[in-house]
């Protein structure tokens, strides 16, 4: 396991990066050589756990890297002490070497289009959760571990990721500047459009009620089929559990956000259907701008997120085996619909906490949540 780094060791190897970055040989998110790893000794006979990342943009990932101010991941390792575990000796972003990061996408003319595939590190632009997930599963867990994402930014429960199974409803919506309420249908998976007026005849469009889980699901499934080209000299893997974080475009729907709770259960046993898996942990992230006692939309969500978690006692074949993180206290300012500001500290806030939850979900050995500085 590693042992975090000391402050004057910081000033050091923080000098080291200033150095490259002078010289323009690099800059902090340097990459690390493939013998460089934070990472103790794994069980490889063991099979690959894997952990299945799924939502909107925010698990996407928009905290930033690099710069010298406030709110990004390298200010906050460099003038902050936080998350010093993410650098190594060197002064470079350390890698793990049994912890694998892999996010797929749909593409824009369609298929899967895979945007990273490497091991454990810092690189890129931004990070989403899965470095705080990655680095508690990493230490916590004595087998090898893939971070298997798959998702897209602007997607809904209540439409584009309403998981198979789920009915239409009918649902009465009031227009804020007239006053005049209506009833909707809203589409249930493989129908569409999103909603229409009841007694009209609905007018399809070229996207329908589940699209976007099917494709994420779809590419999931994609990248377990061809385990070894994901996880170098893996044969076989165990769907070990799912993380949520998602929330912000069913905002804007009254019908969406009344009906969260619902398919958000839906969703969590249809995950565990689809993948075989029906012992899979599952733990979601509320969106880091609602507190509780909040009303309207927001409300409803935070709520509905609340209320699937196995502690609550509103559906006992959760207990034990479904978590939710409280993210408000997380978060350092800004909302979901503004990626939090772009701010590093966020994202890792909520994953090192998703991370932790996890954990205690798989009955393993508690961690601390103080950065282990």
């Amino acid at each position: 396991m590693r042992r975090s780094l000391g402050l004057a060791f910081m000033v050091l190897a923080w000098t080291v990066v200033a150095i490259l970055i002078g010289t323009g040989t690099g800059h902090a998110a340097a990459v690390v050589q493939d013998d460089e790893s934070v990472s103790g000794a794994k069980d490889q006979s063991q099979p690959v756990q894997v952990f299945i990342l799924l939502g909107q943009s925010n698990m996407l990932g928009f905290g930033k890297i690099a710069g010298d101010q406030d709110g990004s991941l390298e200010y906050a390792v460099k003038n902050k002490g936080k998350y010093s575990y993410l650098v190594n000796e060197a002064g470079e972003w350390a890698q793990r070497s049994e912890v694998r990061n892999v996010r797929v996408m749909v593409g824009r003319g369609g298929g899967m289009g895979v945007h990273q595939n490497e091991w454990l590190t810092i690189s890129g632009k931004n990070i989403g959760p899965e470095i705080g997930i990655g680095h508690y599963l990493g230490d916590a867990i004595d087998a090898p571990v893939l971070l298997l994402k798959s998702c897209i930014g602007n997607r809904s429960l209540g439409w584009d990721l309403l998981p198979p199974g789920s009915e239409s409803y009918e649902f009465d919506v009031t227009d804020p500047k007239t006053g005049e309420t209506k009833r909707f249908n809203y589409a249930g998976y493989k129908q569409s459009p999103l909603k229409w007026e009841v007694g009209t005849e609905p007018v399809p469009i070229e996207w329908y009620a589940g699209k976007q889980y099917d494709d994420d699901i779809a590419n999931a499934k994609q990248v377990l089929a061809e385990l070894d080209k994901y996880y170098p000299g893996a044969t076989q893997y165990e769907i070990a559990g799912f993380f949520w974080w998602q929330g912000d475009k069913d905002r804007y729907d009254v019908g969406h956000a009344s009906r969260y709770e619902q398919n958000l259960v839906r969703l969590i046993e249809q995950l565990r259907a689809d993948f075989n898996a029906p012992h899979a942990k599952f733990v979601c992230a509320t969106l880091g701008q609602t507190k509780h006692g909040e009303t309207g939309n927001d409300g409803l969500i935070l709520d509905a997120q609340l209320a699937v978690d196995g502690n609550a006692g509103k559906y006992p074949q959760f207990k034990g085996n479904v978590a939710t993180v409280y993210a408000n206290p997380l978060s350092l300012g800004g909302a979901s619909n503004g990626h939090y500001n772009g701010n590093a500290e966020t994202y890792m806030n909520v994953g090192e906490a998703m991370g932790q939850a996890m954990i205690e979900l798989l009955g393993l050995k508690k961690l601390s949540l103080q950065h282990r500085d």
